[in-house]
């Protein structure tokens, strides 16, 4: 495989075609799991994307550069139906695992970014729970579009093992709920799961926003996309007390929209699953391969363990009783 750099992707991008002229590469940050550049000429700007197959994490973390693969056919697949967020697939190079894409608008914010610095806008929460529903309805409905979508194995490398097999081996209290969950997520067939719905991709411009990083994709259990947006939102709600009821109006926002979108199930089926994936990813985020970066405080980290366990042993059951324990005082460290 040829390994593009800074240096070289220009040479390369020139010798394949994929652009003509002078052009500008730079690296772009975010993700753990591939390189990332943006490349502009006075033409066009595009993102070019290449995986790699040890992931820049702490603990050791590989995963198959196939994956790459996943991500761009995923993306052609959703392009047709969701064009104002996905982005659109412009060249491939699969002897290199290299793909090209079209690029969000300059101006566009990371939305991970806006919310660690306070700006929280409960209603784009509504913007994020319709794309998410329009996402699991239209792949549930049009099952014979996104059905080659059914291997797991990427998802399985970088969802299930460092999150879920990995709270198990640190968390043996709560391992036996987690279980029944995990076969859940490799048996059920029914929408496309993203996999990573997260504000870290979640590109902010104009109102809108471009969802990026499908490379987890897979028809599947899609609940899991709930319980890990859900959970990225309470742990920012957890960090920043101040602002705590805002990130739970964003949180009622997100679902309610959700909901008005996604109908292939109830809406209490898909609350009911998508909780048992927030106990699961709150405790992930915490004590599994890639922890985030942003909770420092043990006092704050050990109120999200406590609430990732009250849910696996059934004491929270509806999102309502999730929001209230956010509301909760965090006790102080002893």
């Amino acid at each position: 495989m040829f390994e593009l750099t800074t240096e070289n992707a220009v040479d390369y991008l020139q010798r394949t075609g994929w652009i003509r002229g002078p052009a500008q590469a730079e690296l772009l940050s975010g993700g753990v799991s591939n390189f990332v550049l943006r490349v502009t000429t006075p033409e066009c700007r595009m993102v070019v994307k290449q995986s790699r197959p040890q992931l820049r994490t702490k603990d050791a973390w590989f995963s198959d550069l196939n994956r790459i693969w996943r991500e761009q056919e995923v993306m052609q697949a959703l392009h047709p139906h969701l064009a104002d967020v996905v982005p659109e697939v412009l060249h491939v190079d699969r002897e290199n695992y290299v793909y090209a894409m079209s690029h969000a608008p300059l101006d566009a914010t990371v939305w991970k970014a806006d919310l660690l610095a306070g700006k929280v806008d409960v209603g784009f929460g509504a913007k994020v729970g319709s794309v998410l529903g329009r996402m699991h309805q239209v792949s549930a409905e049009r099952v014979r579009e996104f059905e080659a979508f059914r291997d797991h194995t990427v998802y399985v490398q970088l969802r299930v093992d460092p999150f879920y097999v990995r709270v198990q081996e640190r968390r043996p209290e709560v391992a036996g709920a987690i279980a029944p969950i995990i076969h859940d997520m490799l048996t059920i067939k029914e929408a496309l799961c993203h996999g990573d719905y997260t504000p870290k991709n979640m590109l902010v411009s104009g109102g809108g926003f471009t969802l990026v990083d499908y490379e987890t994709a897979h028809f599947g259990d899609p609940t899991m996309d709930l319980g890990l947006f859900q959970a990225h939102l309470t742990l920012k709600a957890v960090r920043d007390s101040e602002r705590s009821q805002s990130f739970i109006a964003l949180m009622r926002s997100f679902w309610q929209a959700y909901c008005g979108a996604a109908i292939f199930r109830s809406a209490t089926e898909l609350e009911q699953r998508g909780i048992k994936h927030l106990g699961v990813c709150l405790l992930a985020r915490i004590d599994g391969t890639s922890p985030v970066e942003y909770l420092p405080d043990e006092g704050k980290r050990t109120f999200v363990r406590e609430m990732g366990r009250a849910i696996l042993r059934g004491e929270i059951e509806r999102w309502e009783d999730v929001w209230r324990r956010i509301s909760l005082p965090v006790p102080a460290r002893e």
